[in-house]
C-alpha cells in the first residue's frame, strides 16, 4: 500500500517514507532540518487514512530528479563529492537504528575527515530530498535573490570604479524614472533610435535636475541598459520596437496555416498583383523601351494552383483583376493554344468561380460584391491595410515565378537605377515583348501546376501519404475525397458582370456616357430616340463598358435585371472610334483644357467689341442733333420714304463699273468639260433624309 520515497501529509507537516517492513514503516520530516528517521506503524498510517488526518501529497523535490549539470561543472562536482563522503550510512542495512549510524559516522568523520554536522547535513537532505544522488546539487537557484530588486540607500551597487574617476550615480526611484522616460521615448518605438541616443537624451534630462553635476557622476550606460533589460520583457520590446504595421505581417506569432481553413478545391482563392522585375520592349518597335509589366496571379488556396493570371502594362486595378478573374473562371485550352502550348482540361481543370475570393481593399469594391455575391454566389474577402501576408500563398508564388526568367532574360531589375561609373543600365538590355513575357509567364504556370513539388504543403490526417505533392494531384484527391466547390457560369454574361458600371443619361441623340454617345436598335424601338414633346424616356439607364474599348456599352433593362442589350457608338462620337475609355477621358481632358483656353481668348475679345461699341454709341450720341424741328409723329411717317433713299444711295456706291473691254478681237474660248458632262452639284438629300433601317 506505501512505497518508498511516497511523500504523506500528516495534518500540516509532510513526511517521506524511506523504508517498508512488514509492520511498519520508517519517515522523516521532509522541511526539519533537525529531522531523524523514524519508526511508524502501518496500521497507524491506515487510521490516520480513516481518520482523514493523513493523505498522499505531491514531492516538492520532484524536479530535482531530471537535473542533469553540465559535465565538470562545480554543481556535478559538488555533489558526487558529497555522495562519496555518506555513501557508507545511507547504504548502511541499520542507517535508521541511532547505535549503528552513529558508529558508520565516525568511521566517515575518519576517512573523509569532514564534520558530524555536514555528515548529518547531507544524510539528511539525501533522506529528505528522495533518496537520489541530485539531492545532493547545491541549491544555487536560491542565490543572488532572483527576481527581487536590489535597492541603493546611501551608496552605490555595485563594484566601485578603477580608472574612472568618481564614485558614480546612485540609482535611485527619481533616476529609474528618468530612465523609464528615456527609453518609451526614443528606444520603445519604431524610429530606429540607438540605445546610446537614449542615454544622451537622458542625461540631459538628468543634467536640468542636478546642473552643477560633473559628467563622471551622471548615470553609465551601463547602468541605464541594466534597468532596462531587469524591466522589461522580452515580448514588449520587440513589439514596441516593431510598430504595429510590421507587428502584424512580420513579427507576430503564426499559429496555423492556409490550408487549414479550407476544406476542398475552389473554396478559396486568391488574388493579387505586383510588378514583375523586367523592362520590356515594345511588340512593334524593339527599340522602344515600354517598361514593367504588371503580374496579376489568382491562385487556389487548398491545391496551390493557379487558376488564372494577367499579364499587361494595366496599372494594378479593378480593370486588370477583372481579366485575371475572368480567365481563372474560364476554359484556359484556347489561350494556351495561341502561345503554343497544347493544353487539355484535365491538365487544366479549374474552370470556374469559387466560394470566396481573398483580394486588396479597393480592387473588387463597388456595384461587383453585390454582383459576385448575390449573383455568382461568390463570397469576397478583404484584406486589412499593409496586411499582405493575409496572401501568403500567392505573395510567395510571385517569388517563385520570377525566379523562372531572372537568370536568364535580358532587362532584369537588379540592384537600383544608380550605376558607378562604367557600369550599364539594366534598362537599356531590355529584349523581351509583352507576347514573349507573357510566354515564359505561362509556361511556368504550366509547370508549376502539373509538376512543381511544394516542399512546405501541411497535409491533412486523412491525406495518404502516396499522393504527390503537386497543384493538379492536390487538386484531384481534394475533388474525389472533399468537395468541389467550384461553380461555372456563361463566359459572356461572366464577363458583362465583371464590367464597371455607370448611369447613362437618354436623350433624342441616344444614351450619353462620359460624353460619347451609343444608338441601338432597341433604342428606336423603344421610341427614346424620337424628338417631340409627348416623347416619354428615363432620364437614365445603368449601363456596363469595357475599359478597353469604347465603341460599345450594355445597357441593363431595368434596376434589377440581369438582361441586358449592346448599343454602338453613334455617328456624332465616331472621334472615338476604336479608342478605350481611358483615351477617351484623355482625350476629353485635353479637349476641356482647349475649350477653356479658347474661352479665355474669346472672353478678352468680347470685352474687346463691347468697348468697340460702346464708343461707336458714344460718337453717335454725340453727333446726333438736338434740335430736328419735326415732330415724333412726322419722323415716323418719312421712315419709309428715308429708307428708300438710302437703299438708293447705297446701290448706286455699291454700282460696280467694269474696265472697257476691247472688242476688236475675239477671244479663245478653253472648255472644262465635255458638253455632255453632267456639272450639276450632287444630291445628297436620300442620304440625308432617308430612312436607315439598319441603326
Amino acid at each position: 500500500m506505501f512505497q518508498i520515497n511516497e511523500v504523506l501529509q500528516y495534518e500540516q507537516t509532510l513526511y517521506r517514507i524511506l523504508m517498508v517492513f512488514d509492520y511498519y514503516a520508517i519517515w522523516i520530516k521532509v522541511h526539519d532540518d533537525k529531522a531523524f528517521p523514524e519508526f511508524v506503524k502501518l496500521a497507524e498510517l491506515e487510521q490516520g487514512f480513516q481518520n482523514e488526518v493523513l493523505k498522499r501529497a505531491a514531492d516538492p523535490y520532484s524536479d530535482i530528479i531530471t537535473v542533469i549539470p553540465e559535465p565538470g561543472s562545480t554543481a556535478q562536482v559538488k555533489r558526487d563529492e558529497n555522495y562519496a563522503a555518506i555513501k557508507p550510512l545511507v547504504e548502511h542495512e541499520d542507517f535508521y537504528e541511532p547505535k549503528a549510524r552513529g558508529k558508520v559516522v565516525h568511521q566517515v568523520m575518519a576517512d573523509t575527515g569532514k564534520t558530524k554536522q555536514t555528515i548529518y547535513r547531507f544524510a539528511r537532505r539525501y533522506w529528505q530530498r528522495g533518496q537520489i544522488p541530485n539531492a545532493l546539487l547545491p541549491d544555487y537557484k536560491n542565490s543572488g535573490a532572483k527576481g527581487k530588486k536590489r535597492r541603493a540607500t546611501t551608496t552605490k551597487l555595485g563594484r566601485p570604479r578603477k580608472y574612472m574617476k568618481g564614485t558614480g550615480a546612485l540609482i535611485d526611484d527619481f533616476t529609474e524614472k528618468l530612465f523609464r522616460i528615456a527609453i518609451e521615448r526614443h528606444v520603445l518605438t519604431d524610429k530606429g533610435k540607438s540605445f546610446r541616443y537614449a542615454h544622451n537624451r537622458l542625461k540631459d534630462i538628468y543634467a536640468q535636475y542636478f546642473p552643477d553635476l560633473p559628467e563622471e557622476e551622471l548615470p553609465t550606460l551601463r547602468q541605464m541598459e541594466h534597468f532596462y533589460k531587469r524591466e522589461y520583457r522580452q515580448v514588449e520590446k520587440i513589439e514596441a520596437q516593431a510598430g504595429k504595421i510590421k507587428l502584424q505581417k512580420d513579427i507576430r506569432p503564426l499559429t496555423g496555416t492556409a490550408v487549414a481553413d479550407v476544406l476542398g478545391p475552389g473554396m478559396r482563392y486568391e488574388i493579387d498583383a505586383t510588378i514583375a522585375d523586367i523592362y520590356l520592349v515594345s511588340d512593334s518597335q524593339r527599340s522602344n523601351i515600354v517598361g514593367r509589366p504588371v503580374i496579376y496571379m489568382v491562385i487556389d488556396v487548398f491545391s496551390r494552383m493557379v487558376a488564372g493570371f494577367y499579364v499587361g502594362f494595366e496599372n494594378p486595378s479593378y480593370a486588370a483583376a477583372i481579366q485575371a478573374l475572368h480567365m481563372a473562371a474560364a476554359d484556359k485550352t484556347d489561350y494556351c493554344r495561341e502561345f503554343g502550348f497544347d493544353v487539355t482540361p484535365e491538365q487544366w481543370p479549374c474552370i470556374g468561380l469559387p466560394t470566396a475570393l481573398l483580394a486588396d481593399r479597393g480592387e473588387l469594391m463597388g456595384h461587383q460584391i453585390e454582383c459576385l455575391e448575390k449573383g455568382f454566389g461568390v463570397r469576397l474577402e478583404n484584406t486589412p491595410p499593409f496586411r499582405s501576408e493575409a496572401k501568403g500563398i500567392v505573395e510567395r508564388a510571385f517569388n517563385t515565378f520570377q525566379q523562372a526568367f531572372k537568370p536568364f532574360a535580358p532587362g532584369v531589375v537588379t540592384g537600383t537605377k544608380t550605376k558607378k561609373h562604367g557600369d550599364r543600365d539594366y534598362r537599356l538590355d531590355a529584349k523581351l515583348t509583352i507576347q514573349e513575357f507573357t510566354r515564359i509567364i505561362l509556361a511556368s504556370v504550366l509547370y508549376h501546376n502539373q509538376y512543381h513539388v511544394i516542399e512546405s504543403y501541411d497535409k491533412a490526417a486523412d491525406m495518404p501519404t502516396n499522393l504527390q505533392n503537386n497543384p493538379l494531384a492536390i487538386w484531384n484527391w481534394g475533388l474525389q475525397h472533399r468537395t468541389g466547390r467550384l461553380r461555372k457560369p456563361e463566359a459572356e454574361h461572366l464577363r458583362v458582370a465583371l464590367m464597371p458600371r455607370a448611369r447613362a443619361t437618354i436623350s433624342e441623340s441616344g444614351a450619353c456616357i462620359f460624353g460619347l454617345y451609343y444608338t441601338s436598335a432597341e433604342l428606336l424601338k423603344l421610341g427614346w430616340m424620337h424628338r417631340g414633346k409627348d416623347v416619354k424616356r428615363p432620364k437614365s439607364v445603368e449601363v456596363a463598358y469595357d475599359l478597353a474599348i469604347a465603341d460599345h456599352i450594355y445597357i441593363y433593362c431595368g434596376p434589377n435585371s440581369s438582361d441586358y442589350f449592346v448599343c454602338q457608338l453613334a455617328t456624332r462620337s465616331r472621334q472615338f472610334s476604336g479608342a478605350s475609355f481611358w483615351d477617351v477621358w484623355q482625350q476629353s481632358d485635353e479637349l476641356k483644357h482647349t475649350h477653356a483656353d479658347a474661352k479665355l481668348i474669346a472672353d478678352q475679345q468680347k470685352r474687346a467689341l463691347e468697348r468697340q461699341v460702346i464708343d461707336v454709341v458714344k460718337q453717335a450720341e454725340k453727333a446726333a442733333p438736338k434740335h430736328i424741328g419735326l415732330s415724333d409723329a412726322e419722323r415716323i411717317h418719312n421712315i419709309r420714304d428715308n429708307r428708300a433713299e438710302e437703299k438708293a444711295k447705297e446701290r448706286k456706291e455699291r454700282a460696280h463699273k467694269p474696265v472697257e473691254i476691247d472688242t476688236s478681237k475675239s477671244a479663245q474660248v478653253h472648255y472644262l468639260s465635255e458638253p455632255d458632262d453632267d456639272l450639276d452639284f450632287p444630291d445628297f438629300s436620300d442620304q440625308l433624309f432617308g430612312e436607315d433601317d439598319d441603326v
